[in-house]
């Protein structure tokens, strides 16, 4: 336990000793008294529980069997001491100021439980950014433009795209009390559900600064074919208790929703195609125009899986 804690950082951790430490550095350089950090180990085979142990004995380690990054999550709050909590991969990168910019956010606006700031995508498989590119990116603040994104009561804007990423969220407890955590049974979107279950209840609000760095490297988890389509999951469930409208009164435009599953599913589609799942594909792809015929994309990819119907018709006469 960490008594004084009034923000507990929690971190999932799988066979990430390349970053762990990059990561938690950054976690530390926000400067924060009463911060408490929490690495959830998820069963890895790398040093990375070692690591952490040896260079940061103040952080509390977790370790559980392998169960998926929701399941880390939930156990991260499960021990969390703090008021409110704090998420971030364990290969991603926090830029000094976050904590405290959200922190006054929310000071300012009490009635709300959530907050997440932008964030840079990051091309890098190296564990920490140049202070060159830290000092590049900074330049960039005052492009609203860019930077600027939905807040308040974002349900609809959710509908159509997971604007929220998790390793920006700040969040107060009593708001996870009141929804639940992680949906363990999701493999992919598990954040995406949560978020929006969220939407629903509070207030989400951003800080328009790019506080931190969203990884790309080959071992993602992004780069990983799905067996599911996993958005339209978690938008079907959302659409089938709420519908489109939000708590404020604002809804999302139906049709832009099911131009967006049906842009899902034809994604989908051409990922068990490219997979060589033709028949599943085929299935896909007949659900995309079912939701919005008039999705180009949906037409090439449900041609091509007739084609490769032929194909393999012709190869086994």
């Amino acid at each position: 336990m960490h008594p004084e804690a009034t923000i507990s950082v929690v971190i999932p951790c799988y066979n990430a000793e390349r970053y762990i430490v990059a990561t938690i550095e950054s976690v530390l350089a926000q400067d924060r008294a009463g911060l408490e950090i929490i690495v959830v180990d998820d069963g890895s085979s790398d040093r990375s529980v070692e690591m952490v142990r040896a260079t940061f004995p103040q952080v509390r380690v977790e370790q559980q069997p392998n169960q998926g990054v929701a399941a880390a999550r939930n156990n991260g709050m499960r021990v969390a001491s703090g008021e409110w909590i704090a998420f971030v991969d364990a290969d991603d990168i926090w830029v000094p100021g976050k904590l405290a910019a959200q922190r006054e956010q929310l000071a300012t606006n009490p009635q709300c439980r959530m907050s997440y700031c932008a964030w840079q995508v990051w091309t890098n498989d190296a564990p920490r950014p140049t202070p060159a590119y830290l000092a590049e990116l900074a330049l960039t603040v005052g492009d609203s433009a860019r930077w600027d994104g939905p807040s308040g009561w974002i349900y609809p804007e959710l509908l159509l795209d997971c604007v929220v990423w998790t390793s920006t969220v700040l969040a107060h407890r009593s708001l996870f009390d009141e929804i639940g955590n992680f949906d363990t049974t999701l493999r992919l979107g598990e954040d995406y559900d949560l978020w929006l279950r969220a939407s629903r209840v509070t207030p989400i609000l951003r800080v328009a600064r790019p506080y931190a760095l969203y990884r790309i490297h080959p071992a993602s988890i992004t780069h990983s074919r799905p067996t599911e389509n996993h958005r339209a999951k978690v938008i079907g469930r959302a659409l089938s208790q709420w519908g489109v409208r939000s708590p404020d009164g604002r809804q999302a435009d139906p049709k832009a929703v099911r131009r967006m599953l049906s842009r899902s599913w034809s994604d989908f589609a051409a990922a068990l195609l490219h997979a060589g799942h033709v028949a599943d594909a085929k299935r896909c792809g007949w659900q995309s125009l079912r939701e919005f015929p008039a999705n180009v994309a949906g037409w090439k990819t449900l041609i091509k899986t007739y084609a490769g119907i032929r194909k393999t018709m012709k190869r086994t006469a």
